[in-house]
């Protein structure tokens, strides 16, 4: 355990209203283009890398109204899963939705994380591919794999000392190493990593709450960034406005803060690096974390979140919880909204 200093959680709800608005700054011009009718498709990005916007993408089944969209992934079969909290009206309980590449309702399940659906990540191992659920309100990380057999789930990690309870520790991400470790963010509780075996053995916990090096506040999202010659942790420490990179083995390493807002999460595909940023935009860097283009900036959360469809913009975000890319490099966004939005990001040739 690298450090133990301690501190209350941070909601979202607060830090969002509390966020002072951080201008945009671009690395070529951005194209944004639809006609007013709304019959042209919007079409974001910088050249190299645009995108022609869908907006509410997938036919979800009359039985389920999505709740915040919070994770997103994508399957070697090219199938896409949402996790979401659920609506208050949905008549099925089931948080996450799965749907072929065209958007076609596949199937659902997940009626034990209704309400704390939060973070989403896949992961092949031995050729095989398994979820992982992180569950704030419960406590709780779960691991299964696409048939929905629990393989394993974790609570409190006591053995890190860092906890009074199971009530201070609200994980919200998960991201995996090659040699199977995993990393569990512990986002919304007091901002520590704690890293396991493939085996879900304890190792060690680092992070904590703060401002210096080695220090997160809402360590919300992370990820193995295989992009350079050696793999290292990825960390979107929220609240700080910045990406702070770890050693595998917990090392601060240094912080990247040029160009984000409160970034909530990773993917990437090559050598470019998908950020959402819950402040209304989704930023794509390049291999030396630089930025390559900022999509459909919504300039600045907008105080619509709880508002219905209508009141969205079209090519604009409001607050993107998650993102990922697909195989054929299009990319899917889910906002933290009250009714939910997932939007597919075609890539254009």
């Amino acid at each position: 355990m690298l450090h133990s200093t301690v501190n209350s959680p941070t909601s979202r709800r607060r830090f969002i209203q509390s966020c002072a608005v951080v201008g945009a700054a671009f690395a070529a011009p951005a194209i944004l283009s639809a006609d007013k009718s709304g019959n042209t498709p919007v079409v974001v990005g910088v050249p190299g890398h645009q995108y022609e916007v869908e907006h509410d993408w997938g036919q979800l089944p009359e039985s389920i109204t999505y709740g915040n969209t919070h994770g997103v992934c994508e399957d070697k079969n090219g199938r896409i899963y949402v996790k979401h909290t659920v609506g208050k009206n949905s008549v099925k309980g089931d948080a996450v939705v799965v749907f072929d590449g065209k958007g076609k309702f596949v199937e659902s399940w997940g009626d034990e994380f209704r309400g704390g659906a939060h973070g989403l990540h896949i992961n092949r191992e031995s050729g095989d591919e398994f979820l992982y659920f992180c569950d704030p309100n419960r406590h709780l990380v779960v691991k299964t794999d696409l048939k929905h057999k629990e393989i394993f789930r974790l609570g409190v990690p006591m053995e890190s000392g860092v906890y009074n309870n199971e009530g201070e520790y609200h994980p919200t991400n998960i991201a995996t190493a090659p040699n199977g470790d995993f990393y569990v963010a512990d986002g919304y509780g007091k901002s520590w990593i704690h890293q396991y075996t493939s085996k879900a053995k304890y190792i060690r916990s680092f992070g904590g709450p703060g401002k210096e090096r080695g220090q997160t506040s809402c360590s919300h999202g992370l990820m193995v960034d295989t992009r350079g010659k050696e793999p290292i942790l990825a960390v979107a420490d929220r609240n700080n406005r910045r990406i702070q990179n770890f050693t595998l083995d917990g090392r601060h390493i240094n912080f990247v803060t040029a160009e984000l807002r409160a970034p909530c999460h990773f993917h990437s595909m090559g050598d470019v690096l998908l950020i959402p940023d819950l402040e209304s935009r989704v930023t794509l860097f390049d291999k030396e974390n630089k930025l390559i283009a900022h999509l459909g900036d919504g300039t600045h959360y907008n105080g619509i979140r709880d508002k219905a469809r209508e009141a969205f913009t079209p090519g604009k975000f409001v607050a993107p919880h998650g993102a990922c890319f697909d195989h054929e490099g299009n990319i899917f966004v889910v906002e933290w909204v009250e009714v939910g939005r997932v939007t597919k990001l075609k890539k254009l040739v």
